[in-house]
C-alpha cells in the first residue's frame, strides 16, 4: 500500500495553487501526513538608476523603493499567502512552513528534499502554446527534476462546469 508521511505543497497567490492546496491537504488528512507548505519568492529586477548628465550623480526619485524594502514587501506577501492557505486548509494538521528566495522550480525541489517529502503537490496554470513558450512551466521542471513523485493539480476551467 502506498503511504505518504510527508507531503510538500507548493503555493503562490493564484487559483491553481489554491486548488493544489485543497487536494494536498485532503491527501494529508487521509494519510495523517505531515505537511510542508512552501512559497518561493523570485527576485525582482529593478529599473536601472538614472544619472543626471549635468552633475554625473544618480537622480533621486521620491518614489524609489530600495531593494531592502522590496524584500520586506515580498516576505510579507509570502507570509500572508502561507498563513491564508494554512488557516483555510490545514488547521487540524501538523504543518511546517518554508519560504525560499530564488528560482521557483529549484526552490520547490530543494524544499522537497530538505523536508524529506514523499510527494510534492502543486498547481498548474494550464498555459500552452505561445504563452508557455515564453513563460516556461514550473510544474514541468519540478516533475522532470524532483526525483520524487509530483502530483500536478490542473486549474479547473469554471466555464466548463
Amino acid at each position: 500500500m502506498i503511504t505518504f508521511e510527508k507531503i510538500l505543497i507548493a503555493v503562490d497567490n493564484g487559483l491553481a495553487a489554491d486548488s493544489a492546496a485543497k487536494v494536498g491537504f485532503e491527501l494529508a488528512k487521509k494519510f495523517n501526513a505531515h505537511v510542508g507548505l512552501v512559497h518561493i519568492t523570485e527576485p525582482v529586477i529593478g529599473a536601472p538608476v538614472m544619472t543626471d548628465s549635468t552633475m554625473g550623480m544618480p537622480m533621486q526619485n521620491a518614489n524609489d523603493i530600495t531593494s531592502v524594502e522590496i524584500a520586506e514587501i515580498q516576505n510579507e506577501v509570502s507570509d500572508n499567502i502561507i498563513d491564508h492557505i494554512k488557516t483555510k486548509y490545514g488547521s487540524d494538521l501538523r504543518v511546517s512552513v518554508f519560504t525560499e528566495f530564488g528560482a521557483t522550480a529549484d526552490g520547490i525541489i530543494k524544499c522537497g528534499h530538505d523536508f524529506g517529502a514523499n510527494i510534492i503537490v502543486m498547481g498548474s496554470h494550464n498555459r500552452s502554446g505561445f504563452e508557455r513558450f515564453f513563460t516556461g512551466s514550473v510544474a514541468e521542471e519540478v516533475v522532470r527534476d524532483a526525483g520524487i513523485p509530483v502530483l500536478v493539480v490542473p486549474l479547473r476551467d469554471e466555464k466548463a462546469d
